[in-house]
């Protein structure tokens, strides 16, 4: 049998290499972050926890939308249930920002000046819609003027029940305390709540009508349903990516079913050949990428930059572009895939030719395919915010994986070293590291999507909290699947190579170290109060520290570490000459 040489080996395509740079630069950490309790400073009385809140409303008894407020370090603490809480009428203070009580008292300012004369009539005039008897009401004041305590001694006072206070901007901010100041004494709950809620309550109230809320704190479930789920399709993904040259593989010669003209290298993107060779001429004759310890190096400059330009330049129109970019290489991912499965099972299927202009001859079933993957992915991305596109994201990024690992392979340990040590680093740095110079985590932000418009970056699995009242989703980025999966791939082809078993050999070892360690990166969102972790902080250790070890103890790490295809390659034409 005869072998192609490195070089053409090296030679591949170049929406292979594109492909395989744009997943591995956009590889985020598992950056789930559920926690809200932030680093504010905690004194006595003044050191709750920051729950997320519940906030429900109703306007002349017509219950309108729930908003997502948040409690403050202070003052009393919410009911987790509903049916717990109790249904209050809600004003505004008086002033407005809530830092002093309201009197008539403050009639006696027109005597200062002019200016206090217009201030008192533009404050009679907001009392007149505003001002109502906040005893036994929930206060609501705007933020600003004073510190939060402030506030909510003033409502308290005033016998308010509890306290609203409407954030300046979109977001939950953190209420804490002033150092120096002393909140032992507050007994009311405080809340607050994101602009857009508190103009929906103003305008409600403007209109004359009588507004309603209920507070309540659900709890967050410590494990959810989801994560099983997640870690079985995870798991999975790398498992199915390691053994596809045995799903692909075949007993009858090569024959290329889908395979496009060769003078139309640009639609060749899509319609891929499918090889249905043994699997010594699988792994020999398909393009390849061999990554090397220079371009393992070259991967934590590059994946820095643009995670910094991501960082720096998000926006929607830039989250646009990735998600056309996860398309493509999604409609690749599912075609190579089902063609792969299909032409297995049925090897009849394309052998129908059609001549089409410009492609020339291809496979009619491979073009149906395409078609089909075309069509699912744009449906997808017009749906992308619907409650079940998590789905078909999925499915997408499950396909462009698993081809993914069978364009760009390791071929030994030590650039899987080289590899991985590098990108353990590049995760820990971004996660837990970039805080101190950005003042926040550079990969939690990229991965949350800030300031893309309501957009969020597709190159990651998600599945929905299933037992989590306040939804959102678990996920882990393809980085976190890819790099170990690279690693679990190799221990496969080894064992292949070298005809060891299952116990003795490396694959199921590996696999079994990848499912650990995403159950560690699970544990320690656990332990540290849903805080996002770098995945690779506890997979590496896992899968390329067990290799090594194993190694180490079955005499064999320096062949792992100075392994070559090729050579094995050789060997087993030799064999079968």
């Amino acid at each position: 049998m005869a072998f192609p040489s490195r070089r053409r080996r090296r030679s591949c395509s170049l929406h292979a290499i594109l492909l395989f740079c744009f997943l591995f630069l956009i590889g985020l950490s598992f950056a789930e972050e559920a926690s809200h309790d932030g680093d504010s400073p905690k004194f006595p009385g003044c050191d709750h926890p920051y729950n997320l809140v519940k906030v429900k409303n109703w306007a002349n008894g017509v219950e309108g939308e729930t908003f997502a407020g948040i409690t403050a370090r202070f003052g009393a603490f919410l009911p987790k249930e509903e049916k717990n809480s109790y249904r209050l009428t809600a004003v505004f203070s008086n002033p407005l920002n809530g830092c002093s009580p309201s009197s008539s008292k403050v009639l006696t300012t027109l005597s200062l000046a002019y200016v206090y004369f217009i201030l008192l009539l533009i404050e009679l005039i907001l009392s007149h819609y505003f001002q109502g008897n906040l005893s036994g009401s929930i206060a609501m004041a705007v933020r600003g003027g004073c510190d939060f305590t402030t506030k909510a001694e003033v409502a308290q006072s005033g016998g308010a029940a509890a306290l609203l206070v409407i954030n300046d901007k979109e977001e939950l901010a953190e209420m804490g305390c002033e150092k120096g100041t002393s909140a032992q004494d507050i007994s009311i709950p405080a809340v607050l709540i994101p602009k857009s809620g508190g103009q929906s309550l103003n305008k409600s109230i403007v209109d004359g009508q009588k507004v309603e809320l209920l507070f309540y704190a659900p709890a967050r479930p410590p494990v959810d349903l989801s994560v099983i789920f997640l870690w079985i399709m995870a798991v999975g993904t790398v498992v199915c990516a390691s053994v596809w040259s045995e799903i692909a593989a075949s007993e009858e010669t090569n024959e290329r079913y889908n395979e496009l003209s060769p003078k139309v290298n640009v639609h060749s993107y899509f319609l891929q050949e499918t090889s249905n060779a043994s699997a010594f001429k699988d792994d020999t004759e398909k393009e390849v990428i061999d990554i090397n310890v220079k371009s393992a190096i070259v991967f934590v400059i590059t994946a820095s930059a643009f995670l910094l330009l991501l960082y720096f330049f998000m926006s929607s129109w830039f989250v646009w572009l990735l998600i056309v970019l996860f398309c493509i290489g999604g409609i690749e991912g599912m075609h190579n895939c089902i063609t792969t499965v299909i032409l297995r099972i049925c090897r009849n299927c394309g052998r129908k030719k059609l001549n089409l202009p410009l492609f020339g001859e291809t496979s009619l079933f491979s073009l149906l395919v395409l078609i089909c993957c075309v069509v699912f992915a744009t449906v997808w991305a017009i749906n992308r915010q619907a409650s079940y596109s998590w789905a078909g994201q999925d499915i997408l990024g499950i396909c462009l994986m698993i081809t993914v690992l069978q364009v760009a392979r390791l071929p030994n340990i030590k650039v899987a070293t080289v590899l991985l040590c590098c990108a353990f680093v590049y995760d820990i740095f971004w996660v837990f590291v970039s805080p101190i110079i950005f003042h926040q985590s550079v990969m939690i932000a990229v991965a949350r999507g800030d300031n893309s418009g309501g957009e969020t970056i597709p190159m990651l699995l998600r599945i929905p909290r299933f037992a989590d009242e306040w939804g959102g989703y678990d996920m882990i980025g393809f980085g976190d699947i890819l790099f170990p999966g690279l690693l679990v791939s190799f221990a496969f082809r080894y064992d292949k190579a070298n005809k060891k078993g299952i116990a003795n050999g490396y694959f199921l070892w590996l696999t079994i170290g990848y499912g650990v360690g995403l159950f560690l990166t699970y544990l320690g969102l656990y332990l540290m109060d849903g805080h996002g972790q770098p995945a690779l902080l506890y997979l590496v250790p896992c899968t390329l520290g067990l290799c090594i070890l194993l190694g180490l103890v079955r005499g064999e790490l320096k062949d792992l570490w100075h392994y070559s295809s090729e050579d094995a390659s050789s060997r087993a034409s030799s064999g079968l000459a």
